[in-house]
C-alpha cells in the first residue's frame, strides 16, 4: 500500500516565521486546501484529494508541528497558536500562486481553518469544518463526567514537562488509543496507515502537546476577542460532525450559527475519521460547499 497521495507532487513550502511545511499538491482548477486532524497527517485525505483533483488544485499540507513539516520549539504561546498555524496555510497557498482559496479542515485542522476564516476573510472563498466546535465553545460544552471524552485536552493543557514525558513514554499506546476509540469503521484505516500515523506522532510529541496547550490559552483569548467584537465568518461555511450535541447536551448547529451566518450544518453517522470512513459523503459535502 502506498503511503503517499497518488499522482501528487510532494513539496516543501514556506509558512511564516521561518517554518516550512510539507505538502502534497495535485490536480488543476480552483484551489482547495485540506488540513488534517489529530492524530494524523495529510495522508488522511488520500481518498478525497484524489476525487477532488479532477476538478481542483488540491493542496494537502502537514500542519506546523505535525508529520514532515517543521516543528519549531514552543518558545512562547503564539508559536502554536491557531493564528500562527493559519498564517502558515495562507503563506503556503500564496507560495503556490493562490491568493484566494477554499479551505477544509478536520479536527485540529478545522480549528486552524476556523481561525483562518476569521483572520483572513478576504482570502478564503469557502470554509469546510469537520467534527469540531470552536475552541472557546469546546471548553464551554465539556462539563461533568461527559468531559472524560476529552481527557486529552486537559492533560495537554498542563504546564510544560509532565504531559510531554507521560505521552513520550507511551506514545504508541496514547496515540493509538484515539485511532481505535474514535473510529467508526476500523477497516477504513489499514494497518500501514495506522502505523504511519503512530510514527509521525511519536516523532512530534512536544509540538503536538504545544498545539493542544495553545488551545487552553492563547487560542481561547483570540476566540473571545472575536466573540466580544461580534466577528463572524464571512464566507459560505459547511460543518459536518457526529452528533456531539446530543451526546454532550448542547445545540451544535446553534453554536455554529452564531459564528457562521451562511451555514450548512450536517450530521454524519460516520465516526470521527469521516474522511477515511465515508469519503464519498465528505467529498459530496465539499463539492456542495464549493458550489455555494
Amino acid at each position: 500500500m502506498t503511503l503517499s497521495l497518488a499522482g501528487f507532487d510532494h513539496v516543501r513550502l514556506p509558512g511564516t516565521d521561518g517554518v516550512e511545511l510539507a505538502a502534497a499538491v495535485g490536480g488543476s482548477g480552483s484551489p482547495v486546501v485540506l488540513l488534517h486532524g489529530f492524530p494524523q497527517t495529510h495522508l488522511m485525505w488520500r481518498h478525497i484529494a484524489e476525487r477532488l483533483a479532477g476538478e481542483h488544485t488540491v493542496i494537502c499540507p502537514d500542519l506546523r508541528g505535525y508529520g514532515a513539516s517543521d516543528k519549531p520549539a514552543a518558545t512562547g504561546p503564539e508559536v502554536y497558536s491557531k493564528r500562527a498555524m493559519a498564517a502558515d496555510v495562507v503563506a503556503l497557498a500564496a507560495a503556490l500562486g493562490h491568493e484566494r482559496f477554499a479551505l477544509v479542515g478536520h479536527d485540529r485542522g478545522a480549528l486552524v481553518a476556523f481561525r483562518a476564516g476569521l483572520d483572513h476573510p478576504d482570502t478564503l472563498t469557502h470554509l469546510g469544518l469537520l467534527d469540531v466546535v470552536p475552541t472557546l465553545d469546546m471548553w464551554d460544552v465539556l462539563h461533568g463526567v461527559s468531559a472524560a471524552v476529552g481527557y486529552h485536552l486537559f492533560l495537554m493543557a498542563q504546564p510544560p514537562g509532565l504531559p510531554e514525558t507521560m505521552i513520550a513514554n507511551s506514545a504508541d499506546a496514547f496515540f493509538g488509543s484515539f485511532l481505535d476509540a474514535w473510529a467508526g469503521e476500523r477497516a477504513a484505516m489499514p494497518e500501514p496507515v495506522r502505523a504511519a500515523y503512530l510514527r509521525a506522532c511519536a516523532a512530534a510529541v512536544p509540538s503536538i502537546v504545544a498545539d493542544y496547550r495553545a488551545s487552553a490559552g492563547i487560542d481561547v483569548t483570540h476566540d473571545q476577542a472575536d466573540r466580544d467584537a461580534g466577528s463572524q465568518l464571512a464566507m459560505p461555511v459547511t460543518v459536518v460532525q457526529q452528533d456531539w450535541g446530543a451526546r454532550l447536551g448542547y445545540d451544535a448547529a446553534a453554536v455554529w450559527q452564531a459564528w457562521a451566518p451562511d451555514l450548512d450544518h450536517r450530521l454524519t453517522r460516520a465516526g470521527h475519521f469521516m474522511a477515511e470512513e465515508a469519503p464519498d459523503e465528505i467529498t459530496g459535502a465539499i463539492r456542495d460547499l464549493l458550489l455555494r
